[in-house]
C-alpha cells in the first residue's frame, strides 16, 4: 500500500515537471517567434529606408527623370546598378546605369569636354566617338552628380551575356558559334585601342549577344583606362583574364594584355572553363588540341596565350589569321558549286 502511494507521487511529480516542460517550451517557441517577427520587422523597415535613400538619390536627377522612365533592376555591380527604362520621346528601350562614386572614383579630361568626366563616362563616350560601330555599346545620355553618376545606354533586345548564352548551349560553344562572337569581339577591342581606349575587362559577362540575330555588343567600361604606349602598374580587370606578364612582373601593355583576355576569352567559350597551367603549358609546346576542334583554331589559341608578350599575336593582327578565313573560302567553294 505504502509502495503503492509512492508510485501515484511519483507519478504526479513526474506529470508537473513535463507540464512544466511543456510550458517552457511553449514559451521559448512563442518569444522565438515574437523575436523572428520583430526582426523581419526591422530588416523590413531596414530594405524600406535602404530603397527610400537610393529613390530619394535617383529622384534628384530632374533631367534623367524627366526624359525617361525607369523601371525594373536588370543587374548590379560592385558600384552601381542597371534598370531598365524607356526614353519618353520615342519609347525606345534603354538600360540606366546608376553608379555611386566613392574615394577612388577618377575623373578625366577627354576632347570637346571642358570639365574632366568620371572615367567610365569618359571611356564610352570616347569608344562610340566617330563612325558607329554597332560591336560597342552606345552612350545615349549621361548626367553628373556630387555623389553619383549616370548613364544612359542602348539596350538591344532580345539579349542576354555569354555566360547566360553558354548555359543555354550546354556549357560551351562549337567553333563556328566561337568564330563568329570572336569576329565581333576583335573588332570591338580593335576600334576601342585605334580610339585611345583600353577596355581591360573584355570578358563573358561583358558581352552581350542578340538572341535572334547573334550580334555582339560590348559593354561596361568601368575598369578600362586611356590607351598609353608606356607600361600600366596596376590592373583592374578580372583575375581569370590577367595577363602572366602582370603577375610575373606587376607591370604590362595594354595592346598585348587584350590580346591575351581575348585568347582567354576564345578557350573559354570552346571549352566551358579557363585554361589551366598545364593547358598554357601544351599550347606553349604546340601540343594542345581537342578533337572537335580545327588545327587553325587550336594555332590561334596557341598564338594568342603566348607566356612572353612579344611572342604573342599583335592585336591588330588577329582577324588575319587563317582561323577567321574558313568562312570566306567556304562560301567562294559554295559560289563555284552552284553557279
Amino acid at each position: 500500500m505504502e509502495r503503492g502511494e509512492g508510485d501515484g507521487g511519483e507519478e504526479r511529480k513526474s506529470g508537473r515537471v513535463l507540464k512544466r516542460r511543456k510550458r517552457k517550451w511553449w514559451r521559448r517557441m512563442v518569444s522565438f517567434f515574437r523575436a523572428d517577427s520583430k526582426q523581419g520587422e526591422e530588416k523590413q523597415r531596414d530594405e524600406g529606408e535602404e530603397r527610400k535613400v537610393a529613390w530619394a538619390g535617383r529622384s534628384s536627377d530632374d533631367y534623367i527623370f524627366s526624359h525617361y522612365t525607369i523601371g525594373d533592376q536588370l543587374g548590379k555591380g560592385g558600384f552601381g546598378v542597371v534598370y531598365e527604362g524607356r526614353r519618353l520621346e520615342d519609347d525606345l528601350k534603354v538600360a540606366v546605369k546608376y553608379v555611386t562614386k566613392t574615394e577612388h572614383t577618377e575623373c578625366i579630361f577627354i576632347p570637346d569636354h571642358p570639365k574632366p568626366l568620371p572615367k567610365e563616362v569618359a571611356l564610352t563616350i570616347l569608344a562610340s566617338k566617330g563612325p558607329r560601330v554597332p560591336e560597342i555599346i552606345r552612350l545615349l545620355d549621361w548626367q553628373d552628380r556630387p555623389d553619383h553618376f549616370v548613364m544612359v545606354l542602348e539596350c538591344p533586345s532580345p539579349c542576354e551575356d555569354l555566360i547566360r548564352f553558354m548555359k543555354r548551349h550546354g556549357g560551351r560553344l562549337d567553333e563556328e558559334k566561337v568564330r563568329h562572337i570572336m569576329r565581333q569581339t576583335v573588332h570591338a577591342a580593335n576600334v576601342c585601342c585605334d580610339r585611345r581606349v583600353l577596355h581591360r575587362d573584355i570578358k563573358l559577362e561583358n558581352l552581350l549577344i542578340n538572341m535572334e540575330t547573334s550580334e555582339v555588343k560590348l559593354i561596361d567600361f568601368g575598369c578600362g583606362d586611356i590607351l598609353r604606349s608606356s607600361v600600366y602598374r596596376s590592373y583592374s580587370g578580372t583575375s581569370a583574364y590577367c595577363p602572366p606578364e602582370y603577375r610575373a612582373k606587376g607591370k604590362y601593355h595594354g595592346r598585348q594584355a587584350t590580346a591575351w583576355s581575348l585568347g582567354i576569352l576564345m578557350f573559354a567559350m570552346l571549352c566551358g572553363h579557363f585554361p589551366s597551367d598545364y593547358d598554357l603549358m601544351l599550347l606553349k609546346q604546340k601540343l594542345w588540341c581537342k578533337p572537335n576542334l580545327s588545327p587553325e583554331c587550336c594555332r590561334l589559341l596557341g598564338s594568342l596565350l603566348k607566356e612572353k608578350p612579344s611572342q604573342r599575336l599583335s592585336l591588330g593582327m588577329i582577324l588575319s589569321h587563317n582561323w577567321f578565313k574558313v568562312v570566306k573560302l567556304r562560301s567562294a567553294k559554295n559560289h563555284l558549286i552552284f553557279s
